[in-house]
């Protein structure tokens, strides 16, 4: 690299330049380290310096991949339950991963957050909204009730809870036991992009938003498979359906498998079923910058690897398994979380059983930011060993 951004020149200017003798740059004399002090005066950078970087033959993420142990992760959310209050201000117990290689910021990738949250039986977190685009899912546990909108959400084992940046929520523990569950937002993609807005709402939420019914508002109206409510409309940029119920996943799971075994297909790959969460009024991901899927891997199936450009980040629903991303493998059991950078290849083999799965299988939650490259037409994706794009 003959750039660099960190020191400043004796000009002052944060722009370094150094003529360096390389096979693809022009010669080292005199004239160039003059030209190269014009630069950094005026705050410019030419190409030539810098294409391998900002050009590479192929993504080349700041992310690294990672994993986080999810009995560590609950420990550590537990005792700061214990001793971190919930309330204004603090607003949410939320504790994000941090990218090892991100330099300490609260972020999983350059786009997405995911964070544990922790909720004490009878607290509250009190309402506010943000531009973030989030969702909530749980991998253990229920008596939490999000309330979006003044509608109570109930939140239980394997329901995915989608929210659309821009509305007020809050949520309340209606029970004796404290809940965890995983946290996914846009955040870092907003940061960086510097789009984001955030606003308080009330400190507390009414008796009314208080009852636990069955089904949400949002679910009797939008939660019939197929039918879109004729006289409903849509103002959020995100889905409707504020609950996606885990028996509706489970049983998509059960019935692609089933009819792989009849010779119908429907699976992704041989021994590996998935589903995608979409937003009922109109089929598109449930939320402009975040895709959600769950992916079942039967005992001993081993997926091709895959790269993709943009990152995910996965949760361990149940069983347990054999990651790999890149260069780097690890043994997964319930509730593991784990990060895929942009363009590392990813394969999972699933060593799941009866004994350590309800399925029996390999379940995997996974979100990402899909929808940003595929809107910016930046979308790639490469099967190794297939021909499969």
């Amino acid at each position: 690299m003959t750039t660099s951004f960190s020191t400043p020149s004796a000009t002052g200017s944060p722009v370094r330049l150094s003529a360096v003798s390389a096979a693809d740059q022009p010669d080292v004399t005199p004239a160039l380290e003059e030209l190269y002090r014009g630069f950094e005066s005026e705050l410019l950078v030419p190409l030539w310096t810098e294409i391998g970087d900002l050009m590479p033959a192929h993504p080349r993420s700041r992310a690294v991949p990672h994993l986080w142990r999810w009995e560590r992760l609950r420990e550590l959310a537990a005792q700061a339950g214990e001793i971190v209050p919930v309330g204004r201000g603090g607003e949410r117990r939320a504790i994000a991963l941090a990218n090892p290689a991100l330099g300490g910021r609260p972020f999983a990738t350059p786009t997405l957050w995911a964070a544990i949250q922790y909720l004490m039986p009878g607290e509250d977190a009190p309402e506010h909204r943000h531009t973030q685009h989030a969702f909530r899912f749980v991998v253990e546990g229920e008596g939490v009730w999000t309330v979006v909108g003044r509608d109570p959400v109930a939140m239980r084992r394997g329901d995915f809870l989608p929210q659309a940046g821009w509305n007020m929520h809050a949520h309340h523990n209606a029970t004796s036991q404290p809940m965890a569950w995983i946290d996914g937002l846009d955040i870092p993609f907003q940061y960086t992009s510097e789009s984001q807005f955030f606003e308080f709402g009330r400190d507390e939420i009414s008796d009314a938003e208080r009852i636990t019914p069955d089904r949400s508002r949002s679910e009797r109206l939008w939660g019939h498979p197929g039918l879109r409510p004729v006289a409903a409309t849509v103002d959020a940029p995100g889905t409707p359906l504020l609950a996606y119920r885990w028996e509706h996943t489970d049983r998509a799971l059960i019935d692609q498998l089933a009819l792989e075994k009849e010779g119908f297909g429907g699976t992704v790959e041989p021994g590996h079923a998935a589903v995608r969460f979409t937003d009922p009024s109109n089929g598109t991901d449930v939320l402009p910058t975040i895709r959600a899927e769950v992916h079942r891997v039967v005992r001993g199936a081993e997926t091709a690897p895959v790269r993709e450009t943009g990152s995910s980040v996965y949760q361990v629903f149940d069983g347990s398994g054999t990651v790999t991303v890149g260069d780097t493998s690890w043994s997964v059991t319930r509730g593991d979380l784990f990060v895929v950078p942009s363009w590392q290849p990813l394969s999972v083999r699933s060593e799941a059983g009866s004994t350590d799965s309800d399925s029996g299988a390999l379940d995997l939650f996974r979100f990402s930011d899909s929808p940003i490259f595929e809107a910016l037409r930046l979308d790639r994706t490469h099967v190794e060993g297939t021909t499969r794009s």
